[in-house]
């Protein structure tokens, strides 16, 4: 990856003149402007004084140097001294570590964005293994539900149902006109936390909330009404969708978060064929997930469709990997995807999902319903099955007992076990669990960070599978965001997805493998999305979706291009 990433190729520049990152004009000429070259800090007017100081995206605090100082009428608004942003950086880190509540950490990166984006994006950059935990899960889970009494300043969209009718003029309220990507929720299924109402995300949508301690809490700022449901929840949703795409034009990206199973299946099914969307708990899960199990088979020396997958969860999550599962082996194999589906098994509240249900069933489970007779519990399902992976999504904390990892010891040399949901409370096994119950055989993954774990000599590094297990799932979002967008994808499929996990296991290495890893480690991140972009970006010029013709000749070094830089600019 270059030092620069602001730094555009001279193949990129002359394929898009017009404008960066998929099309979207350049007014200013500040995206395509290298670091040496200078900018003008526009709001509606030049930015100059305490206005400039206040605005997040251009406030350098101490950094500003003398000739700035003195050009935007900040002498004596500011102390003499001059701090470079390395420097700033080595000081918000050492104040963030005096912090011993995770919370309170937050908080202090939160009012950071607030007055200084690029110190936030820099520290974030710069120390993404240490702070990741903070802006999200374990700690984002705590801030959602404490975030009716942590709220200062409005950093997203709020449409409630008031607004009925006038989702466009709302939109256009929004200061931003060049709107690329959009993550939305309706608040209903917030990690394994449930119904948090209008609390997360840059746009919620707030339908009301049927949790009754936010609905009896003075400080809750959503509305204090019961969920809207059926024909008044469902019109509602079209008027955003629709204003949305007349606001920000066919190619933005509508990334759905956390919506409820009800909900979350029937909107990806709904509009998958009239807008560009993502569903980022069924798809970029699965797509993650999937990463880890292609780069564990050369652990194992195995295929995919040499396995038995059983799940715990049958969810957004749990089905959705499933699915991408069944459709990689189906490509691979060369086998209808009805029969591959036969190979994953899924396990809900009621037990094994199996024929005799099927009738009961909601529609997204029932393609796993197999001939089985009825089992009630895991453990009669680990043993009655034998899968050579086991996979969390249930929300549910605690459910891989001893018992049920033992069992799966007992008939897999190198046992694959994913306790995923998040946050930390709900994982269904801690990584020290994993590994001592299988005497350190298991190939463990998580969606919460757990510590190194030491057994009988040997130190195992538990894989964080989803370090953002429901927004954002950040091994994967970020660059399949990047590669639709720099391609100009008018859809997305589910091969661009399958682009993105094979990208993703391509980039672990045989150290990391050693060290008990199936992902790359995270403090790459930004080369590994440039990876996953790029493979998702020729997936789509592949199958006729791409709307940014020609097709660049080099897809990393546009990716790379096209990466924000959080480093300051220097103003007239």
């Amino acid at each position: 990856m270059s030092s620069n990433p602001t730094q555009i190729s001279d193949d990129y520049v002359s394929e898009n003149r017009s404008g960066v990152g998929g099309g979207i004009s350049d007014v200013y000429g500040e995206d395509l402007a290298t670091l040496d070259q200078l900018v003008t800090p526009w709001v509606t007017s030049v930015a100059s004084g305490y206005t400039l100081m206040r605005d997040p995206r251009y406030n350098k605090g101490l950094a500003f140097t003398d000739k700035e100082r003195d050009a935007h009428y900040l002498t004596g608004l500011l102390p003499p001294v001059i701090l470079s942003q390395d420097v700033q950086e080595k000081k918000m880190m050492h104040n963030l570590r005096q912090y011993t509540v995770p919370l309170h950490r937050y908080v202090a990166l939160m009012d950071l964005q607030e007055r200084n984006e690029r110190l936030f994006y820099k520290l974030l950059i710069d120390n993404v293994e240490e702070l990741l935990p903070v802006v999200y899960t374990p700690t984002v889970g705590e801030a959602c539900q404490k975030y009716g009494s942590i709220f200062r300043r409005p950093q997203g969209l709020y449409i409630s149902l008031k607004e009925k009718g006038k989702i466009l003029e709302v939109l256009k309220n929004w200061p931003q006109r060049g709107i690329q990507v959009i993550v939305v929720t309706d608040g209903e299924r917030i990690l394994g936390l449930g119904d948090l109402g209008c609390q997360c995300l840059p746009i919620t949508i707030d339908v009301g909330t049927n949790n009754e301690k936010l609905l009896n809490d003075e400080f809750y700022i959503g509305l204090k009404q019961k969920r809207a449901t059926g024909e008044e929840y469902a019109e509602f949703l079209h008027e955003f969708m629709c204003a949305v795409k007349q606001n920000y034009g066919e190619k933005v990206l509508v990334q759905f978060e956390d919506f409820a199973n009800h909900h979350a299946f029937e909107l990806l099914s709904k509009y998958c064929s009239s807008h560009l969307v993502f569903n980022d708990d069924i798809q970029g899960t699965a797509s993650v997930v999937l990463a880890g199990l292609i780069a564990a088979q050369k652990v194992l020396g195995k295929s995919l469709s040499d396995h038995t997958f059983l799940f715990l969860g049958a969810g957004e999550a749990g089905t959705g990997i499933a699915e991408l599962i069944a459709l990689k082996i189906s490509k691979e194999t060369g086998t209808p995807i009805d029969e591959t589906r036969k190979k994953i098994w899924l396990v809900d509240s009621k037990g094994l999902i199996v024929s005799s249900r099927k009738e009961s069933l909601q529609h997204f489970k029932q393609p796993w319903a197999h001939d089985h007779e009825p089992v009630k519990e895991l453990l009669g399902a680990v043993n009655a099955i034998k899968p050579t992976v086991l996979i969390g999504t249930s929300g549910v904390g605690k459910t891989f007992t001893k018992e049920v990892v033992e069992a799966m010891a007992t008939f897999n040399e190198k046992p694959l076990i994913l306790a995923l949901s998040n946050p930390t409370s709900q994982a269904e096994c801690t990584a020290e669990e994993a590994y001592t119950w299988t005497e350190g055989r298991a190939i463990f993954a998580s969606g919460s960070p757990f510590a190194p774990v030491e057994y009988e000599g040997k130190t195992f590094f538990p894989g964080q599978v989803l370090l953002l297990f429901t927004a954002n799932n950040c091994y994967i979002f970020p660059g399949l965001g990047l590669g639709l967008i720099m391609s100009g994808a008018i859809r997305v499929r589910d091969d661009m997805l399958l682009a993105a996990s094979e990208a993703l296991a391509s980039q672990v290495t045989e150290e990391n493998f050693a060290d008990g890893l199936i992902y790359p480690p995270f403090t790459n991140i930004r080369k590994i999305s440039a990876n996953i972009a790029a493979s998702v970006g020729a997936k789509t010029y592949e199958l006729g979706l791409a709307s940014n013709l020609p097709r660049p000749k080099d897809l990393v070094k546009m990716a790379e291009s096209c990466m924000y830089s959080p480093v300051y600019r220097n103003f007239r």
